[in-house]
């Protein structure tokens, strides 16, 4: 993949997403090539191993494409996946050129030093704009055969809960997105820490050179408040639908009532990039190593070209076994012919998710890929937790979105109900009991390798 990777790269169109009511469709200080969305101006250089062991080699670099250096991304995780295989540099430069980006690509290639340079590609959510949604008939994405005949195409998550399996807080998911309300009504009693951090003490207590991120870190905001207010609503949503909490009372129930969340937040209000993505990636395989039971990330999200620093960073998290959770996207298309990333890269800990509608169907706006997507889950019209604006405060509410974004939660869901089951359970273990449970579906025969939707009442 390595060798054809800037041809992939330029091939490649951003696959553009919809969201009826919070997305930005032309971002600020973004830049197209033909649909791909980039920073403009800024390029990631990877050297080859042993080709970063004096900065000349890097001047030279940077004087072809008169650039200078923003940011030397070397993650924890990237150091210990380079100490394993006894590489010598691993770091990913974050550069500004004078040049375009592009151009200053055509001259990096050139040199033999120069493992990839690519775009900082742009990316976006995948959405569309006795619990009392769930009692009310509203919460289709969580009923079954047995629990509502009406509404069998959900993903029959009260059927598990009905014979006792509702998860257990011993797991944790990263939720790589916006930030996420941990306050929120329905949600604080799932809301993770990172048990190294000592809260608010001004110290990075467990040396991951992140100061006091306890609930997670901003990576976009580069500090430690991952909710930053009624923006969040997006990331907001998805966590209700991995984790509301059930049994309340109120609101929603997610797939699985006990877990534990934990935000990396990349999505911006402008989207989020590649170099911020690769570090929330790598946050949480870092975390994995520190001994926190991260089993997988839910990524509701996508956009730009083929990133090989990207795929890297995912294949480190498979090493450590977390699972990657991944929206198909919502542009209609053939992910198999017009590849959406990182729904489309091919690691193996990847699930790829489409989106189907309380009556089977396969949601209007979402991608299919007999080969490259998984499988199907409710992705349109689903209820979950946001939070709202009343009398000048930002307080816990509810709301309806449309997407493979929130298709994608769900299985996200599914795949810590199952391991609250089976604990130590191998990424391809969980991956294969999703694929292998999943209902066989019209709308989605030869339109996702199972040829199902989401079925979770034998976890």
């Amino acid at each position: 993949m390595k060798s054809n990777y800037l041809l992939i790269l330029l091939a490649v169109l951003l696959i553009t997403v919809s969201c009826e009511n919070d997305i930005n469709d032309t971002p600020v200080s973004v830049q197209n090539i033909e649909q791909g969305k980039f920073v403009p101006n800024q390029v990631l250089i990877k050297f080859k191993d042993g080709d970063k062991s004096t900065g000349r080699t890097v001047e030279n670099a940077l004087s072809l494409i008169g650039g200078n250096v923003i940011e030397s991304i070397n993650t924890s995780a990237m150091r210990t996946a380079n100490a394993r295989k006894g590489s010598k540099s691993g770091e990913l430069l974050l550069v500004s050129s004078k040049l375009g980006t592009m151009e200053a690509i055509e001259l990096l290639k050139n040199l033999s030093e120069i493992e990839y340079a690519e775009p900082n590609w742009i990316y976006q959510h995948f959405a569309t704009s006795d619990d009392t949604y769930y009692t009310n008939g509203s919460l289709w994405g969580m009923y079954g055969d047995a629990s509502s005949p009406s509404n069998q195409f959900g993903s029959q998550a009260a059927e598990a809960w009905a014979n006792g399996k509702t998860g257990s807080n011993t797991v944790y998911i990263g939720i790589i997105d916006e930030g996420y309300m941990h306050t929120h009504e329905d949600l604080a009693s799932n809301a993770g820490t990172n048990t190294g951090e000592v809260p608010n003490n001004g110290l990075d207590d467990d040396g991951n050179g992140l100061i006091d991120d306890v609930y997670g870190w901003d990576f976009d905001g580069n500090n430690n408040t991952v909710f930053d207010g009624v923006d969040d609503d997006h990331g907001t949503h998805v966590a209700g639908t991995i984790g509301g909490v059930g049994g309340n009372g109120k609101g929603v129930a997610g797939v699985v009532w006990n877990v534990k969340l934990l935000s990396a937040k990349f999505l911006g209000i402008n989207g989020g990039t590649t170099a911020n993505a690769i570090k929330a990636v790598d946050y949480f395989t870092d975390l994995k190593q520190r001994g926190i039971n991260i089993v997988a990330t839910n990524n509701s999200w996508g956009g730009g070209g083929f990133s090989q620093g990207l795929y890297d960073a995912i294949e480190r998290a498979n090493l450590q076994g977390i699972l990657f959770v991944a929206a198909a996207g919502n542009a209609t298309n053939n992910n198999d012919a017009t590849p959406s990333y990182p729904a489309s890269y091919l690691n193996e800990n990847i699930i790829a998710v489409a989106s189907i509608t309380n009556t089977g169907a396969i949601s209007s706006f979402s991608n299919y890929g007999a080969t490259s997507v998984d499988i199907g889950a409710p992705g349109s019209g689903i209820y979950s937790t946001v939070p709202v604006r009343s009398r000048g405060k930002v307080v816990s509410g509810y709301a309806s979105y449309n997407g493979t974004s929130m298709a994608t939660p769900h299985v996200t869901g599914a795949v810590a109900l199952y391991v609250s089951s089976n604990p130590g359970a191998s990424v391809s273990t969980v991956k294969n009991a999703i694929l292998n449970s999943a209902v066989p579906t019209a709308s989605l025969s030869n339109k996702c390798v199972t040829g199902g939707r989401l079925d979770v009442s034998g976890f």
